[in-house]
């Protein structure tokens, strides 16, 4: 048997296994035979059922469930009532605490949270289950803070003060002594640290580390979203010192250790404002008529030493953030943008993959390793893109980074048509083999010089972004391929992306029927057609914005490990991350690892990797809540100036106290609170992605296009209020 075969029937295994426990653990008084249980799991074939019926009897076997009479099988009533979970904390004060391996999460009240804070870790007691009511409990003891550190405004009185927290999750103030205050003024926005929360104390006690200034202004509310999730905004002295006093020249002798690119037609293709260039392109027609590509990458890690203070704060940053104002670099600038940037005519130390590749996209040969190369051009996505539509060799002045001095090389322009020529046959090739594609809209802004947001617009990849992603895919997807499939197993950094969510998949086929579209859960391939399919099929029509958040959410996220599964949304069995070491950390492990093993190094340990894995994946996903942050925060900010316009919106979640609204023009989305909503009383049906009028039965669903004006805007608390005028006819 394959190793993929039998990871497939070990997976089955355990979700027999899984659903064995659900419907004993369900129902824990009941007895079920196998035909019982195989009716509620939906198992209809004979091969799942005798798994079934084998599963049984070794669970039996095991004393993890009980016979209760010949072929009727009980659960086993845990003694196990204390478990150890994750704190989420909802926006009412509530919690539910997630445990590992619990199907349901335990909903703990906010008189039971024993001081713990959103994202702790904790100990929580379970009350007995009763009769179909959701799990609760209460927490018994706070194992680890998940953090200590907290944005807030100051409340000042006269020997002390308090710090009222702005996320909505943190449900105390802090109390700060009159000698822990510093310089911090009453309606300052500050940092706060908890130092502190006695036994006898309604608040915990803290100490003002920063003030971060007026609420409202620009750069505090910037610094604030980053304060927030612990990430920084500059580099320490030490930090920086030590990156300026890098040697960043090319030496001959280094030059010597690698293969030299330097005489090969190589250029940049980026955005127009980029500061930055981590990838270059290289093509040359070989005598064979095939095309030796390469895709060259800053060779970082060059630069970058383990062990050093410089390496140390790059790991604990382990991405830079992208606010819509500015970008937080994981490095120096004297890397960033100087040493590592691959400016046009000028020599850089890069990592390479090189492919031979023939007219129709496949792969001859491969190599990998440490080159130099001097780029002829900078071309910005506008110019690539110009070249792609007309096949001229100039550029007009209005799309061009050269202002119109520079004419485009006719070896230039053949290379930019017959690498998207080979780009669009692999992306073909990648949609065939299941990839999902998922259009999705990036909101930009354009500032003026007070950082005050004029205009939006949405950044649309077209053929020229499209070539760019495909090369990089192919060097991500064949450095994976090249480390994983050797013999004896060598660990690795992987980005993997797991399959999507099974339930949430039935959930959207539930309610994309009743726009006449159904899913196709034959197999795994089956699905993604279908998937891909079906975001087509609604482009343009009134349920696509309901789909496109459905089919989204169903989605597993993607994250790094040693542990290879595959990545599901690009439909490949390998894949990493080689293509951006200047600001993802992930990068700089592959580089490291990806030189180790072609030098012949032994397996590293996998445990050392996995845990930094977890890192770069939980900083990954602070930066994007960042990112997310900052553009809510322009969003708002923007419509402080539109307050008497009345927009066409699309409904955009659904919850107990209210609808999301997304204005269609401008990507801004809102909230109107059930409240708010006259004429009706409102309820919220979960099943529908609904709320509905108790009298007139009027219904407002995800999807829905609705016309609301902006009742209130609150940059602080970064929320935007809408009130509902009806919906759009």
């Amino acid at each position: 048997m394959s190793k993929k075969n039998k990871k497939a029937k070990n997976h089955r295994k355990n979700e027999i296994t899984k659903g064995i426990f659900t419907v004993l653990e369900k129902e824990p008084k009941k007895s079920f035979n196998y035909k019982q249980i195989a009716a509620k799991l939906g198992i209809n074939d004979a091969h799942d059922r005798n798994q079934l019926i084998k599963r049984l009897v070794q669970l039996k076997e095991k004393k993890r469930i009980k016979e209760e009479k010949r072929g009727h099988y009980t659960a086993i009533a845990s003694t196990k009532t204390y478990h150890e979970g994750v704190v989420d904390i909802t926006g009412k004060g509530n919690a539910y605490i997630v445990v590992d391996g619990m199907d349901d999460d335990v909903f703990v009240p906010y008189n039971k949270l024993k001081k713990a804070f959103h994202r702790d870790k904790v100990q929580v007691y379970i009350f007995p289950r009763r009769n179909g009511r959701k799990l609760e409990g209460e927490i018994t003891k706070v194992l680890e803070r998940n953090k200590t550190t907290f944005v807030g405004i100051v409340d000042m009185q006269k020997s002390y003060a308090f710090v009222r927290p702005t996320d909505f999750r943190m449900y105390t103030d802090i109390f700060v002594s009159k000698e822990k205050i510093g310089k911090a003024e009453d309606g300052d926005k500050v940092l706060v640290d908890i130092t502190e929360w006695p036994d006898n104390a309604d608040s915990p006690f803290g100490n003002i580390t920063e003030v971060l200034g007026k609420p409202g202004e620009h750069n505090t509310e910037i610094h604030s979203i980053l304060a927030e999730y612990g990430l920084p905004y500059e580099f320490p002295y030490e930090v920086q010192n030590f990156a300026d006093t890098l040697d960043t020249s090319i030496k001959a002798d280094e030059i010597a250790k690698r293969r030299d690119m330097r005489n090969v037609l190589t250029f940049t293709i980026d955005p127009k404002d980029a500061k930055d260039f981590d990838d270059a392109l290289s093509f040359e027609v070989l005598e064979n008529g095939n095309y030796e590509i390469g895709i060259h990458i800053a060779d970082v890690s060059h630069y970058l030493q383990e062990n050093t203070i410089l390496d140390d704060e790059a790991y604990q940053r382990a991405t830079s953030v992208y606010l819509v104002d500015r970008v937080v670099p994981m490095l120096p600038e004297v890397l960033s943008n100087n040493a590592c940037s691959l400016r046009p005519n000028e020599e850089k130390y890069t990592f390479s993959a090189v492919f031979e590749i023939d007219d129709k996209a496949i792969i001859k040969n491969q190599w990998f390793g440490r080159t130099v190369i001097n780029s002829n051009e900078r071309f910005a996505y506008e110019e690539a893109q110009h070249i792609i539509e007309t096949g001229l060799n100039t550029i007009p002045e209005d799309i061009s980074i050269r202002k119109g001095s520079y004419k485009v090389e006719n070896e230039i322009v053949n290379a930019t048509l017959t690498m998207d020529k080979l780009a669009k046959i692999m992306r073909s090739k990648r949609m065939d083999n299941g990839a999902i594609s998922f259009d999705k809209v990036e909101v930009r802004f354009h500032l003026n010089e007070k950082n005050e947001p004029e205009t939006v617009y949405f950044k649309v990849a077209k053929d020229a972004n499209k070539l760019i992603e495909e090369f990089m895919l192919l060097a991500n997807r064949k450095v994976a391929e090249f480390i994983g499939k050797q013999k004896p197993i060598k660990p690795f950094v992987y980005r993997i992306h797991d399959n999507p969510d099974e339930d949430k998949l039935i959930a959207l086929n539930g309610i994309i029927s009743r726009f006449g579209h159904k899913l196709n859960f034959k197999d795994k391939k089956s699905i993604s057609a279908s998937l891909n399919k079906l975001l087509e099929d609604v482009k343009g029509q009134k349920e696509q914005n309901l789909v496109d958040t459905l089919a989204i959410r169903s989605m597993s996220k993607a994250i790094y490990t040693v542990d290879n599964i595959g990545h599901y949304g690009l439909a490949f069995d390998y894949y990493t991350h080689f293509t951006s070491p200047i600001r993802r950390y992930p990068d700089v492990m592959v580089h490291r690892l990806l030189q180790y093993y072609l030098d012949g190094g032994q397996p590293v340990k996998a445990e050392v990797f996995e845990e930094k894995c977890k890192h770069s994946s939980d900083m990954e996903s602070l930066a994007a809540n960042a990112e997310r942050d900052s553009i809510k925060y322009m969003q708002i900010k923007f419509m402080q100036d539109h307050q008497d316009k009345e927009f066409v919106g699309v409904i955009s979640g659904v919850t107990e106290w209210g609808i999301y609204v997304e204005i269609i023009e401008n990507k801004c989305e809102g909230m109107v609170r059930i409240r708010d909503i006259k004429g009706d009383y409102y309820i919220f049906d979960e099943k529908q992605y609904a709320i509905v009028g108790e009298n007139t039965k009027t219904t407002y669903q995800l999807g829905d296009e609705v016309v609301v004006m902006v009742k209130n805007t609150d940059l602080v608390k970064r929320h935007l209020d809408f009130s509902l005028i009806g919906k759009h006819e």
